[in-house]
């Protein structure tokens, strides 16, 4: 299992996050924390790269890294357009 830290930034993203969007954050939450590796590169060019993005719910999309060797993921930002 792994510990989800979140960025400052990303903490003041989730604040705006709209209310039917909460329950499907808190369910990638719980992915995030057994299978990060589940999202998709951020980079195609580099499909082995520790930074991913997960989408949820209708329109988000996060952006996280997976720092391995700490069994943490580090929540780098939510999108919701």
């Amino acid at each position: 299992m792994y510990r989800l830290t979140l960025d400052p930034i990303a903490e003041e993203q989730i604040s705006a996050v709209p209310e039917n969007a909460l329950r499907p954050l808190a369910e990638l939450f719980v992915l995030l924390e057994t299978a990060p590796w589940s999202g998709h590169p951020f980079n195609p060019a580099n499909p082995r790269g520790n930074m991913l993005t997960h989408a949820f719910g209708e329109r988000g999309l996060a952006t996280y890294l997976v720092l391995e060797d700490q069994d943490e993921v580090y929540l780098l930002r939510i999108e919701w357009p």
